[in-house]
């Protein structure tokens, strides 16, 4: 995967596994340490175009950040575009902050862990560790940082349209259906690329999260199951933000 915001950025996607999701009492939602599949003995990531302007597998922690940079604008001016078209303001999340130690960042007054990423409504402002997702970007590839800086902007946009569900189910549910039609927007829009066969393995990585079969769906923290999961998500790719309860 890869964005167009400036520049042309194009990366196959790797097998993605996204990491369960947490709840922060301050926060929107956050993301956890993810399992990463790793491709099987021989086989290989799609080639990259003859445009690409870095190879696919790269691990640098620049090209992290610019993966990091490239969501965060194909985020932005999604939103925008949203908000503009049904006649509101858009104002974009303030902040997408980098930290590396626990305590260092708080939200709310609450301290954020490590092996984290949360949506701080308080602050307004979206905050990970580094080395936790720069790791993660390694094993799983960039459309991790994609799916990552989707879901937890979703949150902001809740906030920003006074959505409040009674359980944590139902929020993070809609945030991943809201990061499928992000992402399945700016793809049919050409914002953001896809190498052949992507698309199936983004479905059988999201397939293989969900919480715990024990959980009781009404719990704090609950995000669904594996099903659910992959359905919103999907929702949101394909039929966009009407199928999120929005648009």
């Amino acid at each position: 995967m890869g964005a167009r915001s400036g520049r042309d950025a194009r990366g196959a996607l790797a097998a993605l596994v996204v990491a369960a999701l947490v709840s922060l009492a301050c926060a929107g939602g956050g993301l956890t340490e993810p399992q990463a599949e790793r491709p099987a003995p021989g086989q290989s990531p799609a080639s990259p175009g003859a445009d690409t302007t870095r190879a696919d597998s790269t691990t640098s922690v620049a090209e992290f950040e610019q993966d990091v940079a490239d969501a965060q604008a194909v985020a932005e001016r999604y939103w925008a575009a949203q908000f503009k078209a049904s006649g509101q303001r858009f104002e974009p999340i303030r902040r997408i902050i980098p930290y590396q130690r626990e305590g260092e960042v708080s939200c709310g007054g609450q301290p954020l862990p490590r092996n984290n990423a949360v949506y701080c409504s308080r602050g307004d402002f979206i905050a990970y560790d580094v080395n936790w997702s720069v790791a993660a970007f390694r094993q799983v590839g960039d459309a991790f940082v994609f799916y990552l800086l989707g879901h937890e902007y979703a949150h902001g946009i809740q906030v920003r349209l006074g959505i409040n569900y009674s359980f944590t189910i139902q929020q993070e549910l809609q945030a991943d259906c809201m990061a499928g039609a992000y992402l399945g927007d700016s793809v049919r829009s050409g914002a953001l690329t896809l190498a052949e066969g992507d698309l199936e393995e983004f479905r059988e990585g999201v397939a293989a999260v969900g919480d715990d079969p024990d959980q009781p769906w009404f719990a704090e923290g609950s995000h669904g199951t594996s099903e659910q999961r992959t359905d919103s998500f999907f929702r949101g790719y394909e039929r966009s933000l009407k199928a999120c309860d929005l648009g």
